[in-house]
């Protein structure tokens, strides 16, 4: 393969182990990819600080022809705010790959992309190239201060934001594997949790108070470590797909086993689906309601949340 192929690559993923593997990886990729470009993470993100993004953005700046982000969902979507920085309107300047080893791979789900390690480089080396959508929104920090973010996956408040912050904090559970590791934050996240009041506005004139259990703005179809929140989400198809879990209680989430794994959830009378270009949400108490967006936890409502059609070039 001709051209400058970098890749960028969050050693702390994975437990560490996406570190102590990457020569061995690099020594795959290259095989198949030709020379690539290391560039390593040097910390955790903050609200105000995004390690994989500013590499990103000198991958680009150096003439990338190809991105690969190295790590979790969350180096996928810091890599992907890199990609959009100087970007308002249209197409990222480079393709992206992926090679997933973090803790949740939810994106890959989506696109049936392998978590095998040769498998998924094969896929990098002889697979197709297909554009996606991607989500923009602004939201609060949790010091208040005004952000923008982009996201390729879900951006989602109420409980699953407060079960990031959980997963991000837990060390024995993510022993056990990532899906394991949410579902033991959503389980005990979920005990203590109480729906929130939120006004929802959309693109058709909706416009309604919901108590929010969880409310997911889609792009792509799994969040949580496996679960299938958006089960008829497209990437490709100009438009969220917006599910929410109103008053939702523990028994809601788990007296239906697998419901959040299979999709079924959504015929739940406490599901709500509709598709829209755009999504407002504010809170309409004083808690705060808490984002989770791509697996991260960067701030909480209020925000606004768009679709940029056909914005990104992803190689799988």
């Amino acid at each position: 393969m001709s051209g400058r192929t970098f890749a960028i690559i969050n050693p702390a993923s994975g437990g560490g182990r996406t570190g102590r593997d990457w020569p061995e990886i690099q020594k795959k990729l290259e095989a198949a990819l030709g020379t690539v470009t290391p560039l390593f993470t040097d910390g955790p993100a903050t609200p105000h600080h995004l390690p994989a993004a500013n590499l990103a953005r000198d991958a680009t700046d150096k003439g990338a022809d190809l991105v690969i982000a190295v790590g979790g969902d969350g180096t996928i979507n810091e890599t992907i705010n890199g990609l959009f920085h100087d970007v308002s309107d249209g197409q990222a300047p480079a393709p992206l790959g992926l090679i997933n080893t973090g803790t949740g791979g939810d994106f890959r789900k989506t696109f049936e992309l392998p978590a095998d390690l040769d498998a998924c480089i094969e896929r990098l080396a002889n697979g197709s190239s297909r554009t996606i959508d991607i989500g923009r929104l602004t939201f609060n920090a949790d010091d208040n201060a005004p952000l923008a973010r982009h996201f390729n996956n879900i951006a989602s408040f109420g409980m699953s934001g407060a079960v990031d912050r959980a997963v991000n904090k837990a060390r024995f559970s993510k022993l056990f594997g990532g899906s394991f590791a949410y579902l033991w934050a959503t389980l005990s996240t979920a005990l203590r949790y109480r729906p929130q009041a939120v006004r929802i506005r959309t693109e058709s004139g909706w416009d309604e108070v919901i108590n929010v259990g969880t409310a997911a703005v889609a792009n792509g179809r799994f969040f949580g470590g496996g679960m299938m929140m958006a089960p008829d989400a497209a990437p490709d198809d100009g438009a969220f797909d917006l599910v929410i879990m109103r008053d939702t209680s523990v028994s809601d989430l788990f007296k239906d086993s697998g419901s959040l794994y299979d999709g079924t959830h959504v015929e739940n009378e406490k599901v709500i689906v509709t598709r829209t270009r755009w999504v407002e949400a504010e809170p309409i108490d004083t808690a705060p309601v808490l984002l989770d967006i791509d697996g991260e936890a960067p701030g909480k409502l209020p925000a606004r949340f768009d679709i940029l059609p056909s914005a990104l070039t992803l190689r799988c």
